[in-house]
């Protein structure tokens, strides 16, 4: 029976497994994909998850919050590359997504070992599964008074009424 066993030991001792899981992860935000075993990718989704909601909400918070939340998380990842990439573009682009950073697609069996494969991959970094998605509108912001662009297609509609006139006549 398996009652209140809520991590999955993988196999490793404890400082084994939380090395693994922090190579993983940095290795997931850095190129966004990895290949590995189902078990590995299910520990680390449930490992990487909090880390990118921190990151997230780093941004909305004063500087001595986010410089908190930025050292949690270089605790549990300990690389400053993937720290960097972490709080910049990945925060940046999951902003404001809940929840449910990761996605895991399972990829047949290992032909050595016959382990079962999947690929665990952050969500909003693929195009495949985002394209019917509708891009983000940017606002458009208009400053008064932008005389030169008013300027240069006056003399265009002067010519046209000149064919009108010429027309009506």
């Amino acid at each position: 029976m398996r009652h209140g066993k809520k991590i999955n030991h993988l196999g490793r001792k404890s400082a084994h497994r939380k090395a693994m899981l922090a190579n993983m992860a940095c290795s997931l935000i850095e190129h966004k994909r990895i290949n590995t075993t189902v078990a590995k990718a299910k520990a680390l989704k449930q490992f990487v998850e909090p880390l990118i909601t921190k990151a997230k909400t780093e941004n909305n918070q004063t500087a001595e919050k986010g410089m908190h939340n930025r050292r949690i998380v270089f605790s549990n990842l300990r690389n400053k590359h993937a720290i960097t990439e972490l709080f910049g573009t990945v925060a940046e682009k999951v902003g404001d997504r809940p929840g449910g950073y990761t996605r895991i697609i399972k990829l047949g069996s290992r032909l050595g070992d016959n382990a079962d494969m999947a690929m665990i991959e952050l969500v909003d970094f693929n195009e495949l599964y985002n394209a019917g998605e509708p891009k983000k509108k940017s606002t458009r912001r208009s400053r008064r008074g932008g005389g030169k662009k008013a300027e240069a297609p006056a003399p265009a509609p002067a010519a046209a009424e000149t064919q009108t006139d010429d027309s009506e006549e």
